[in-house]
């Protein structure tokens, strides 16, 4: 069976289901697919309800509900079978939606997962919607959620842009004409509403000397070039609304600025996708600041909210969700900050620091994230915190970066091994990824992390 089978054959599963119940992770991609498929199902005359856990584990597995609705697991179940086989659940009650690596198990539960076809750039929301798009063909409108999906868990970061069954997302969404595709615009997040100075001073991917972590050097770069950084009554100026003039005189001083120093070129243009149905200057307008959006609902444990918008409320629940995402960057600054101060310790291959109880730990990646651009670059940054509900866990956050992962970092392999020999679990990606270990076991976890990032860059 082939992943266009698997697609066909989900759909007909939820065609003859008589109840679905939606069981969904928090963050972006978790987000955008449940949207998707609640919508699709919806639409379909399916009764449908939704339910998000930050994760599936034991103590979450209470959130699935215990009825003869149709299970539907999106962007998570794959490697979990195992909690579903011994909560009882049969074959003919579970359909699993996933981009993560399958666990093996003896009950052959119905999937869809494009990692064995060799799709490994599509997340889950991507599956989603070659589901939905299979259940009714209408549901192209749907395409321009699943490419905030798709970029909100990275799939367009090593590649510069959405590649393989994600790019014929893209090419449904510009058909539907509410996706417009930029092949070869700035690399840069926050180009819809960021300051230009501010978007080029925060961009480290790649690193531009004089202007990355500078912003009066970004600032005195565009006035050398001539580029006005406010409006005529005094409003800053984002890179969208530049003129193309203004965009190739900026590009073509950063590519010399660039080779001036010798670095490379290659990771300066990147494919964005903007949303021509959302109003300008809104983290709507752009996929990776609607991505931003929906995880600072997810983060601060208001997922619904974020499915909410995805379907369209632009009132209420929108307001709630730009308080949330203010908020949410708030905090993340104080983050920040606090990492710089307290400083990291750093071993041959690794760089980490414990942030205790200070901070939840649905932010702390983006946190780590953010700090290695500031610290040495070069070494992968661990970042660990309490968790206030067990105090015999800590959770563990990743980050490095496309340099890193070009010379064979691999987190998320460094995560799984180095937990699991602890008794914790791990997972996530090659560039960024996450764990829980034992309390106790803290020091020698991360001694065992440093060893295994030397045996990949061996």
């Amino acid at each position: 069976m082939g992943f266009s089978e698997e697609v066909r054959g989900a759909a007909e599963t939820i065609r003859n289901a008589e109840t679905v119940s939606v069981i969904s992770h928090i963050d972006a991609d978790g987000i955008t697919s449940e949207a998707i498929v609640r919508t699709a199902i919806a639409r379909a005359g399916v009764p449908v309800t939704s339910h998000f856990v930050r994760q599936l584990e034991p103590l979450t597995m209470k959130a699935v509900p215990e009825d003869d609705s149709l299970k539907v697991f999106v962007d998570l179940g794959a490697g979990q079978q195992n909690l579903l086989e011994e909560r009882g659940l049969s074959v003919d009650e579970v359909l699993i939606l996933d981009h993560h690596v399958a666990q093996p198990c003896e009950t052959p539960y119905q999937q869809v997962n494009g990692v064995p076809y060799g799709h490994t750039k599509l997340s889950a929301a991507g599956v989603a919607y070659f589901v939905a798009r299979e259940l009714d063909s209408a549901n192209v409108d749907l395409a321009k959620i699943a490419i905030v999906g798709n970029v909100g868990d990275m799939m367009a970061r090593e590649t510069l842009g959405l590649v393989g069954l994600a790019a014929e997302i893209v090419e449904d969404g510009i058909a539907h004409g509410s996706v417009l595709a930029i092949r070869k615009d700035l690399n840069c997040y926050g180009t819809s509403t960021r300051p230009v100075h501010v978007c080029l001073s925060y961009n480290d991917d790649p690193r531009i000397p004089g202007i990355t972590n500078d912003m009066r050097g970004a600032e005195r770069f565009l006035s050398r070039l001539e580029v006005a950084s406010k409006t005529v009554d005094g409003r800053y100026r984002v890179w969208e609304e530049l003129g193309r003039d203004e965009k190739k005189a900026i590009t073509s001083a950063l590519v010399q600025q660039l080779l001036a120093n010798g670095e490379s070129v290659d990771r300066l243009f990147a494919e964005s996708y903007i949303f021509v149905d959302e109003p300008e200057r809104s983290p709507l307008r752009n996929a990776s600041e609607f991505a931003t959006l929906l995880n600072a609902c997810g983060r601060w444990a208001k997922p619904r909210i974020g499915s909410s918008v995805c379907c369209g409320d632009r009132g209420t629940v929108y307001r709630e969700a730009e308080y949330m995402l203010n908020n949410h960057r708030t905090i993340i600054r104080e983050l920040l900050g606090f990492i710089l101060e307290t400083g990291v310790t750093e071993l041959s291959h690794l760089q980490y620091l414990h942030v205790g109880d200070r901070y939840p730990d649905t932010i702390v990646g983006i946190g780590a994230g953010m700090a290695l651009g500031k610290l040495n670059w070069r070494k992968p940054i661990l970042i660990m915190c309490t968790l206030p509900e067990d105090p015999t866990l800590t959770k563990v956050s990743m980050r490095t970066n496309e340099w890193s992962v070009r010379r064979g970092v691999d987190l998320q392999a460094v995560l799984t091994l180095a937990s699991g020999e602890h008794g914790g679990g791990g997972g996530g990606h090659p560039i960024a990824a996450g764990a829980f270990i034992p309390r106790d076991a803290e020091e020698v976890f991360i001694n065992r992390v440093n060893e295994l990032l030397r045996d990949q860059l061996a």
